[in-house]
Protein backbone atom coordinates (compact mmCIF):
# COMPACT_ATOMS: atom_id res chain seq x y z
CA UNK A 1 0.00 0.00 0.00
CA UNK A 2 1.02 3.49 -0.92
CA UNK A 3 0.75 6.38 1.14
CA UNK A 4 0.47 9.83 -0.90
CA UNK A 5 0.18 13.23 0.30
CA UNK A 6 -1.14 15.31 -2.12
CA UNK A 7 -0.27 19.25 -2.32
CA UNK A 8 -3.18 21.29 -3.79
CA UNK A 9 -5.71 18.97 -3.48
CA UNK A 10 -8.52 21.59 -4.29
CA UNK A 11 -7.15 22.27 -7.56
CA UNK A 12 -7.69 20.74 -11.11
CA UNK A 13 -4.65 18.02 -10.78
CA UNK A 14 -5.28 17.77 -7.22
CA UNK A 15 -8.85 16.83 -7.59
CA UNK A 16 -8.05 14.36 -10.39
CA UNK A 17 -5.27 12.50 -8.21
CA UNK A 18 -7.96 12.05 -5.54
CA UNK A 19 -10.59 10.93 -7.97
CA UNK A 20 -8.27 7.80 -9.23
CA UNK A 21 -6.89 7.32 -5.87
CA UNK A 22 -10.73 6.39 -4.71
CA UNK A 23 -10.74 3.82 -7.30
CA UNK A 24 -7.27 2.28 -6.12
CA UNK A 25 -7.72 1.76 -2.83
CA UNK A 26 -5.89 -1.39 -2.76
CA UNK A 27 -3.06 -0.28 -4.06
CA UNK A 28 -2.84 3.49 -3.05
CA UNK A 29 -4.49 5.44 0.35
CA UNK A 30 -3.94 8.95 0.91
CA UNK A 31 -1.79 10.01 4.16
CA UNK A 32 -2.19 13.60 4.02
CA UNK A 33 -4.08 16.86 1.98
CA UNK A 34 -3.27 20.58 1.78
CA UNK A 35 -5.30 23.56 0.15
CA UNK A 36 -4.70 26.97 0.60
CA UNK A 37 -8.11 28.45 0.96
CA UNK A 38 -10.64 26.05 -0.24
CA UNK A 39 -12.37 24.80 3.11
CA UNK A 40 -15.67 23.83 1.29
CA UNK A 41 -13.94 21.07 -0.85
CA UNK A 42 -11.04 19.97 1.54
CA UNK A 43 -14.01 19.16 4.14
CA UNK A 44 -15.74 17.00 1.61
CA UNK A 45 -11.87 15.67 0.77
CA UNK A 46 -10.93 14.68 4.91
CA UNK A 47 -14.39 13.25 5.02
CA UNK A 48 -14.18 10.86 1.78
CA UNK A 49 -10.73 10.28 2.49
CA UNK A 50 -10.00 10.36 6.20
CA UNK A 51 -6.49 11.51 5.88
CA UNK A 52 -4.24 11.71 8.97
CA UNK A 53 -3.11 15.39 8.40
CA UNK A 54 -3.90 18.89 6.52
CA UNK A 55 -2.54 21.75 6.19
CA UNK A 56 -4.14 25.45 5.31
CA UNK A 57 -2.86 28.82 4.90
CA UNK A 58 -4.92 30.67 7.29
CA UNK A 59 -4.61 30.00 11.01
CA UNK A 60 -8.18 31.01 11.46
CA UNK A 61 -9.19 28.50 8.66
CA UNK A 62 -7.25 26.08 10.99
CA UNK A 63 -8.94 26.76 13.91
CA UNK A 64 -12.23 26.45 12.05
CA UNK A 65 -11.88 23.23 10.48
CA UNK A 66 -10.22 21.91 14.22
CA UNK A 67 -13.77 22.58 15.73
CA UNK A 68 -15.64 21.31 12.71
CA UNK A 69 -13.34 17.83 12.82
CA UNK A 70 -13.94 17.76 16.33
CA UNK A 71 -17.61 18.28 16.24
CA UNK A 72 -17.76 15.64 13.24
CA UNK A 73 -16.02 13.25 15.48
CA UNK A 74 -13.14 13.28 12.65
CA UNK A 75 -9.44 12.62 13.83
CA UNK A 76 -7.26 14.50 11.46
CA UNK A 77 -4.82 17.17 12.59
CA UNK A 78 -4.75 20.18 11.26
CA UNK A 79 -1.99 22.64 10.45
CA UNK A 80 -1.71 25.74 9.22
CA UNK A 81 1.09 28.29 7.29
CA UNK A 82 4.27 27.36 5.68
CA UNK A 83 5.37 25.57 9.02
CA UNK A 84 2.17 23.00 8.51
CA UNK A 85 2.68 22.79 5.54
CA UNK A 86 6.49 21.66 6.04
CA UNK A 87 5.31 19.25 8.86
CA UNK A 88 2.46 17.98 6.17
CA UNK A 89 5.20 16.74 3.57
CA UNK A 90 7.56 15.66 6.51
CA UNK A 91 4.88 13.11 7.81
CA UNK A 92 7.01 9.78 8.80
CA UNK A 93 4.19 7.47 6.90
CA UNK A 94 3.86 9.29 3.82
CA UNK A 95 5.79 7.29 0.64
CA UNK A 96 5.12 9.91 -2.06
CA UNK A 97 4.24 13.66 -1.75
CA UNK A 98 2.15 14.54 -4.94
CA UNK A 99 3.33 18.34 -5.50
CA UNK A 100 0.77 20.15 -7.29
CA UNK A 101 0.59 23.96 -5.51
CA UNK A 102 0.78 26.36 -8.38
CA UNK A 103 3.63 28.67 -8.88
CA UNK A 104 6.82 29.37 -6.95
CA UNK A 105 4.38 28.68 -3.35
CA UNK A 106 5.67 24.97 -4.05
CA UNK A 107 8.95 25.25 -4.24
CA UNK A 108 9.62 25.31 -0.14
CA UNK A 109 7.05 22.24 0.58
CA UNK A 110 9.21 20.22 -2.26
CA UNK A 111 12.37 20.67 -0.87
CA UNK A 112 11.41 19.87 2.42
CA UNK A 113 9.69 16.55 0.90
CA UNK A 114 13.27 15.44 -0.43
CA UNK A 115 14.62 16.44 2.73
CA UNK A 116 12.75 14.12 4.52
CA UNK A 117 13.46 11.05 2.04
CA UNK A 118 10.08 11.52 0.09
CA UNK A 119 9.39 10.56 -3.62
CA UNK A 120 8.26 13.37 -5.15
CA UNK A 121 5.38 13.21 -8.03
CA UNK A 122 5.70 16.68 -9.61
CA UNK A 123 3.14 18.62 -11.29
CA UNK A 124 4.52 22.00 -10.52
CA UNK A 125 6.55 22.93 -13.33
CA UNK A 126 7.30 26.52 -11.78
CA UNK A 127 9.36 25.07 -8.91
CA UNK A 128 11.83 23.03 -11.77
CA UNK A 129 11.96 26.04 -13.91
CA UNK A 130 12.97 28.08 -10.21
CA UNK A 131 14.71 25.47 -8.96
CA UNK A 132 15.56 22.96 -10.92
CA UNK A 133 19.07 22.34 -10.67
CA UNK A 134 19.11 22.78 -7.16
CA UNK A 135 15.78 20.45 -6.50
CA UNK A 136 17.74 17.70 -8.71
CA UNK A 137 20.81 17.75 -7.28
CA UNK A 138 19.33 17.59 -3.73
CA UNK A 139 16.90 14.21 -4.61
CA UNK A 140 19.84 12.39 -5.78
CA UNK A 141 21.56 13.22 -2.22
CA UNK A 142 18.66 11.68 -0.84
CA UNK A 143 18.12 8.92 -3.05
CA UNK A 144 14.77 10.30 -4.29
CA UNK A 145 12.58 9.76 -6.81
CA UNK A 146 10.98 13.37 -8.77
CA UNK A 147 8.57 11.42 -11.67
CA UNK A 148 7.12 14.02 -13.82
CA UNK A 149 3.14 14.20 -13.67
CA UNK A 150 3.10 16.52 -16.95
CA UNK A 151 1.83 14.47 -19.48
CA UNK A 152 4.13 15.90 -22.01
CA UNK A 153 7.05 15.23 -19.37
CA UNK A 154 5.57 11.56 -18.28
CA UNK A 155 5.44 10.82 -21.90
CA UNK A 156 9.39 11.38 -22.43
CA UNK A 157 9.94 9.44 -19.09
CA UNK A 158 7.96 6.27 -20.32
CA UNK A 159 10.22 7.28 -23.32
CA UNK A 160 13.27 7.09 -22.08
CA UNK A 161 13.26 4.45 -19.28
CA UNK A 162 16.72 3.06 -18.82
CA UNK A 163 18.38 4.80 -21.70
CA UNK A 164 21.47 6.53 -21.38
CA UNK A 165 21.87 10.18 -21.58
CA UNK A 166 23.94 10.07 -24.61
CA UNK A 167 21.80 8.32 -26.22
CA UNK A 168 19.23 11.06 -26.70
CA UNK A 169 19.50 13.07 -30.10
CA UNK A 170 16.52 15.27 -29.20
CA UNK A 171 13.28 15.48 -26.56
CA UNK A 172 10.45 16.57 -29.32
CA UNK A 173 7.93 18.21 -27.09
CA UNK A 174 4.44 18.45 -28.44
CA UNK A 175 2.06 21.77 -27.92
CA UNK A 176 -1.82 21.84 -28.52
CA UNK A 177 -0.99 25.22 -29.70
CA UNK A 178 -3.40 26.55 -27.66
CA UNK A 179 -6.89 28.41 -28.62
CA UNK A 180 -4.47 31.03 -30.77
CA UNK A 181 -2.43 29.15 -33.13
CA UNK A 182 -4.20 29.83 -35.85
CA UNK A 183 -6.05 33.36 -34.62
CA UNK A 184 -5.46 35.58 -37.23
CA UNK A 185 -7.05 39.15 -34.93
CA UNK A 186 -5.90 41.53 -33.33
CA UNK A 187 -3.91 39.80 -29.88
CA UNK A 188 -3.96 42.86 -27.77
CA UNK A 189 -7.57 42.51 -28.43
CA UNK A 190 -7.72 39.19 -26.62
CA UNK A 191 -10.20 39.06 -23.32
CA UNK A 192 -9.56 36.74 -20.68
CA UNK A 193 -12.29 34.55 -21.55
CA UNK A 194 -11.30 34.03 -24.79
CA UNK A 195 -7.74 32.55 -23.03
CA UNK A 196 -9.00 30.99 -20.66
CA UNK A 197 -11.27 28.51 -23.38
CA UNK A 198 -8.86 25.73 -24.43
CA UNK A 199 -9.67 23.41 -27.17
CA UNK A 200 -8.21 20.86 -25.84
CA UNK A 201 -7.17 20.33 -22.04
CA UNK A 202 -9.49 21.50 -18.77
CA UNK A 203 -7.06 23.13 -16.35
CA UNK A 204 -6.89 25.72 -13.71
CA UNK A 205 -7.15 29.35 -14.81
CA UNK A 206 -2.93 30.47 -14.32
CA UNK A 207 -1.75 27.36 -16.80
CA UNK A 208 -4.86 28.05 -18.86
CA UNK A 209 -3.20 31.62 -19.48
CA UNK A 210 0.12 30.09 -19.88
CA UNK A 211 -1.04 27.43 -22.80
CA UNK A 212 -2.85 30.65 -24.41
CA UNK A 213 0.74 32.54 -24.83
CA UNK A 214 2.47 29.13 -25.21
CA UNK A 215 4.78 30.19 -22.52
CA UNK A 216 3.23 27.30 -20.60
CA UNK A 217 5.73 24.90 -23.40
CA UNK A 218 8.16 27.26 -22.66
CA UNK A 219 8.56 26.38 -19.25
CA UNK A 220 8.08 22.69 -20.02
CA UNK A 221 10.99 23.25 -22.65
CA UNK A 222 13.08 24.56 -19.29
CA UNK A 223 11.54 21.55 -17.02
CA UNK A 224 12.51 18.60 -19.49
CA UNK A 225 16.23 19.71 -19.80
CA UNK A 226 16.37 19.74 -16.27
CA UNK A 227 14.40 16.67 -15.38
CA UNK A 228 16.15 14.48 -18.36
CA UNK A 229 19.89 16.25 -18.09
CA UNK A 230 19.58 17.68 -21.71
CA UNK A 231 21.01 21.06 -23.20
CA UNK A 232 18.14 23.07 -23.84
CA UNK A 233 19.39 22.68 -27.82
CA UNK A 234 18.57 19.44 -27.62
CA UNK A 235 14.60 20.18 -26.80
CA UNK A 236 12.63 20.74 -29.77
CA UNK A 237 8.81 21.88 -29.10
CA UNK A 238 6.54 21.05 -32.03
CA UNK A 239 2.25 21.60 -32.47
CA UNK A 240 0.07 19.04 -32.80
CA UNK A 241 -3.65 20.35 -32.18
CA UNK A 242 -4.94 16.75 -31.79
CA UNK A 243 -2.94 16.04 -28.07
CA UNK A 244 -2.92 12.52 -28.89
CA UNK A 245 1.24 12.12 -29.14
CA UNK A 246 2.13 13.90 -25.64
CA UNK A 247 5.89 13.62 -26.50
CA UNK A 248 8.60 11.95 -28.36
CA UNK A 249 12.33 11.01 -28.40
CA UNK A 250 14.24 11.06 -30.80
CA UNK A 251 17.97 8.92 -30.02
CA UNK A 252 21.24 9.45 -31.95
CA UNK A 253 20.84 5.79 -34.09
CA UNK A 254 17.52 7.51 -35.74
CA UNK A 255 15.03 5.88 -33.91
CA UNK A 256 12.05 8.19 -32.83
CA UNK A 257 9.92 6.86 -29.54
CA UNK A 258 6.70 8.19 -29.03
CA UNK A 259 3.98 7.80 -25.88
CA UNK A 260 0.20 8.08 -27.43
CA UNK A 261 -2.94 7.91 -25.91
CA UNK A 262 -6.55 10.08 -25.87
CA UNK A 263 -5.76 13.21 -23.89
CA UNK A 264 -6.44 12.67 -20.24
CA UNK A 265 -5.00 13.58 -17.23
CA UNK A 266 -5.46 10.89 -15.18
CA UNK A 267 -3.19 8.62 -17.69
CA UNK A 268 -0.29 10.70 -16.27
CA UNK A 269 -1.33 11.02 -12.70
CA UNK A 270 -1.93 7.19 -12.49
CA UNK A 271 1.43 6.38 -13.81
CA UNK A 272 3.58 8.56 -11.27
CA UNK A 273 1.45 7.21 -8.06
CA UNK A 274 1.60 3.37 -9.58
CA UNK A 275 5.40 3.64 -10.97
CA UNK A 276 7.70 1.18 -11.47
CA UNK A 277 3.84 -0.97 -11.91
CA UNK A 278 1.40 0.01 -14.65
CA UNK A 279 -2.61 -0.79 -13.46
CA UNK A 280 -5.08 -0.68 -15.49
CA UNK A 281 -6.94 2.36 -15.99
CA UNK A 282 -10.90 3.64 -17.65
CA UNK A 283 -9.90 6.22 -20.12
CA UNK A 284 -10.87 5.95 -23.30
CA UNK A 285 -8.90 3.32 -25.47
CA UNK A 286 -6.96 5.01 -28.48
CA UNK A 287 -8.23 4.30 -32.09
CA UNK A 288 -5.77 5.59 -34.53
CA UNK A 289 -8.40 4.59 -38.01
CA UNK A 290 -11.38 6.70 -36.24
CA UNK A 291 -8.58 9.33 -35.64
CA UNK A 292 -8.07 9.31 -38.90
CA UNK A 293 -4.85 11.57 -39.13
CA UNK A 294 -1.79 13.10 -36.72
CA UNK A 295 -0.90 17.09 -37.94
CA UNK A 296 2.41 18.80 -36.82
CA UNK A 297 3.37 22.15 -37.38
CA UNK A 298 6.32 24.22 -36.32
CA UNK A 299 5.95 26.58 -33.38
CA UNK A 300 5.42 30.46 -34.61
CA UNK A 301 7.81 32.49 -32.55
CA UNK A 302 7.34 35.68 -33.50
CA UNK A 303 3.45 35.44 -32.66
CA UNK A 304 4.00 33.61 -29.18
CA UNK A 305 6.99 35.85 -28.14
CA UNK A 306 6.76 33.74 -24.91
CA UNK A 307 8.75 30.65 -26.63
CA UNK A 308 11.83 32.83 -27.39
CA UNK A 309 11.62 34.59 -24.07
CA UNK A 310 12.12 31.03 -22.42
CA UNK A 311 14.87 29.69 -25.05
CA UNK A 312 16.80 33.02 -24.24
CA UNK A 313 16.38 32.35 -20.08
CA UNK A 314 17.27 28.57 -20.51
CA UNK A 315 20.42 29.36 -22.31
CA UNK A 316 20.97 32.12 -19.99
CA UNK A 317 20.79 29.54 -16.93
CA UNK A 318 21.30 30.43 -13.49
CA UNK A 319 18.53 32.91 -11.91
CA UNK A 320 17.18 34.32 -15.06
CA UNK A 321 14.51 30.63 -15.44
CA UNK A 322 13.22 32.12 -12.10
CA UNK A 323 13.12 35.88 -12.59
CA UNK A 324 11.00 35.19 -15.91
CA UNK A 325 8.82 32.54 -13.98
CA UNK A 326 8.20 34.97 -11.31
CA UNK A 327 7.30 37.56 -14.07
CA UNK A 328 5.28 35.60 -15.64
CA UNK A 329 3.19 34.55 -12.48
CA UNK A 330 2.90 38.41 -11.81
CA UNK A 331 1.58 39.32 -15.16
CA UNK A 332 -0.73 36.33 -15.79
CA UNK A 333 -2.27 37.55 -12.44
CA UNK A 334 -2.80 41.23 -13.46
CA UNK A 335 -3.86 40.27 -16.74
CA UNK A 336 -6.79 37.80 -15.05
CA UNK A 337 -7.46 40.48 -12.81
CA UNK A 338 -8.09 42.75 -16.15
CA UNK A 339 -5.07 45.17 -15.48
CA UNK A 340 -3.62 44.27 -18.51
CA UNK A 341 -3.74 43.23 -22.17
CA UNK A 342 -3.25 39.42 -23.08
CA UNK A 343 0.22 40.95 -25.30
CA UNK A 344 1.38 42.80 -22.09
CA UNK A 345 2.01 39.52 -20.58
CA UNK A 346 5.07 38.81 -22.77
CA UNK A 347 6.41 42.42 -22.80
CA UNK A 348 6.82 42.41 -19.01
CA UNK A 349 8.09 39.18 -19.07
CA UNK A 350 10.84 40.35 -21.33
CA UNK A 351 11.86 43.41 -20.00
CA UNK A 352 11.51 42.23 -16.50
CA UNK A 353 14.39 38.81 -17.77
CA UNK A 354 16.33 41.66 -19.61
CA UNK A 355 16.32 43.75 -16.66
CA UNK A 356 17.98 41.49 -14.28
CA UNK A 357 21.09 41.03 -12.82
CA UNK A 358 22.16 37.56 -13.39
CA UNK A 359 23.51 35.59 -9.63
CA UNK A 360 25.80 32.63 -10.64
CA UNK A 361 25.15 31.07 -6.87
CA UNK A 362 23.12 28.08 -7.07
CA UNK A 363 22.07 28.47 -3.45
CA UNK A 364 18.60 28.27 -2.40
CA UNK A 365 18.28 31.38 -1.62
CA UNK A 366 19.61 32.91 -4.38
CA UNK A 367 16.70 31.71 -6.39
CA UNK A 368 14.30 32.64 -3.98
CA UNK A 369 15.61 35.80 -4.10
CA UNK A 370 15.71 36.53 -7.62
CA UNK A 371 11.98 35.23 -7.58
CA UNK A 372 11.28 38.38 -5.10
CA UNK A 373 12.71 40.75 -6.84
CA UNK A 374 11.10 39.30 -10.29
CA UNK A 375 7.55 39.93 -8.47
CA UNK A 376 8.59 43.45 -7.42
CA UNK A 377 10.01 44.49 -11.04
CA UNK A 378 7.41 43.43 -12.79
CA UNK A 379 4.55 44.68 -9.97
CA UNK A 380 6.29 47.99 -11.22
CA UNK A 381 6.32 47.88 -15.05
CA UNK A 382 2.26 47.19 -14.40
CA UNK A 383 2.00 49.95 -12.33
CA UNK A 384 3.45 52.15 -15.39
CA UNK A 385 0.81 51.02 -18.00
Amino acid sequence: MKRITVLGSSGSIGKQTLNIISKMKENVCIEGLAVGSNIKILKSQIKKFKPAAVSVNSPADAQNLKKWCISNNIKTDVYKGNTGLEKLTTMPKADMILAAIVGAAGLKPIIAAIKAKKDIAIANKEAIVMAGSYIMKLAAENGVSVLPVDSEHSAIFQCCTDEKKSHIKRIILTASGGPFYKYDKDFSKITVEQALDHPTWKMGRKITVDSATLMNKGLEAIEASVLFGVSINKVEIIIHPQSIVHSMVEYVDGSVIAQLSNPDMKLPIQYALTYPERLPSNIKPLNLIELNKLEFYNPDFKKFPCLNIAYYAAKKGYTVPAVMNAANETAVASFLNREIKFTDIAKIVERTVKTHKISKSTSLDTFIEADHWARHYAEKLIDEI
